[in-house]
């Protein structure tokens, strides 16, 4: 596929792109369709359906975290220490100032209305209204914070294993899941039934919460940063290899189970996914540039993006999985529109 030329690649017919002039951080769509790109300058760059493109100075210093906020417009967290909502228009609203030389590094939104962000241990949630809600307090650090698909518990990861908490309970005591080592990126299954964390050394560890089972997800020849379920959880996705890295999360598991493997070959590592919001569908870019989609139950891949415009830094669907955009760290993001014509 390194060989293949540009027209081979759906960028070429279906898509459009931009130079950002700054390492994409992450990207997010909005319910209607715009996506916004948060920059390693502190900048937000919001590219609409009609293929304008606005720019928002978000932060004074990087952008460290972003996701779409739950009614619209874009959150994101910097390294100024500031939690910022910026709207679909580009203007700019202040949640929460968390300490000058503090770092936003994470954040989350949940369709409800609630919003978490992490300064250090630290772990704010804040209500839809931008009312801070409470402040919950773990042993370390945070590596990753997620909202069950309910938004009725947020998980944080952090040394030593992850603490579920109830966002609603009156007494703030979590359900510690124990497990040695540094955890970061961490993500909950959609039916609520486990909790899978990327490490600090080549592997993933979950637990499966009806019985506190240990899952050990191991043979990485990098770190995984990046982990996304399918849409009914099915499957887990995974960057750090040279190909995408597909668990089963059926049929009791993945515990003595191989994993699938997609679009390999290259001996390029991966270094991004997002599945697709209704199908078995993976997009997956890797460290050369590269972008394409993989159908985890035959396999076939389709090229996106080719590779040589830097490694893929930020990968995402829209709602209705019409539209893919990805971004790299050199600056460049690239929109392709895949609905039927």
């Amino acid at each position: 596929m390194s060989e293949a030329s540009d027209a081979d690649f759906l960028l070429s017919a279906r898509g459009r792109s931009q130079e950002l002039g700054a390492w994409v951080i992450g990207l997010a769509f909005t319910k209607d369709g715009r996506c916004g790109f948060g920059l390693g300058d502190g900048t937000l760059r919001i590219a609409s359906p009609g293929g304008d493109w606005l720019t928002a100075e978000a932060h004074d210093g990087a952008v460290l975290s972003l996701v779409a906020d739950a009614r619209d417009g874009f959150l994101t967290g910097g390294d100024d220490g500031r939690l910022v909502r910026t709207a679909a228009d580009g203007s700019i609203g202040e949640i929460a100032a968390l300490g000058t030389m503090k770092w936003v590094e994470h954040v989350a939104a949940h369709e409800s209305g609630l919003r978490a962000a992490s300064v250090g241990k630290q772990l704010h949630l804040f209500d839809g209204r931008g009312e801070k809600l409470k402040v919950l307090t773990h042993p370390s650090s945070v590596g990753g914070i997620a909202f069950d698909a309910k938004g009725k518990r947020v998980a944080a990861s952090h040394y030593n294993g992850a603490s579920l908490w109830f966002v609603a309970a009156k007494e703030d005591k979590p359900r510690v899941l124990e497990w040695k080592g540094s955890h970061a990126a961490i993500a909950i299954s959609p039916d609520g039934t486990h909790v899978v964390t990327a490490m600090q050394e080549n592997a993933l560890h979950g637990w499966r919460l009806a019985d506190g089972q240990h899952m050990r997800m191991s043979g990485y020849p990098s770190k995984t940063r990046s982990l996304n379920f399918t849409a009914r959880g099915r499957w887990l996705a995974t960057s750090g290899a040279d190909s995408v890295v597909i668990w089963p999360f059926f049929g009791g598991g993945p515990m003595g189970k191989a994993p699938t493997e997609l679009a390999g070959g290259d001996g390029v590592l991966c270094s991004a996914v997002a599945c697709h919001p209704q199908h078995e569908v993976v997009a997956a870019g890797f460290a050369d540039g590269l972008v394409l989609i993989a159908e985890i139950a035959s396999g076939k891949v389709v090229p996106v993006a080719p590779p040589g415009r830097g490694g893929v830094s930020a990968l995402g669907w829209n709602a209705a999985g019409s539209m893919l955009a990805f971004g790299t760290e050199e600056g460049f993001a690239g929109l392709v529109d895949l609905s039927r014509r």
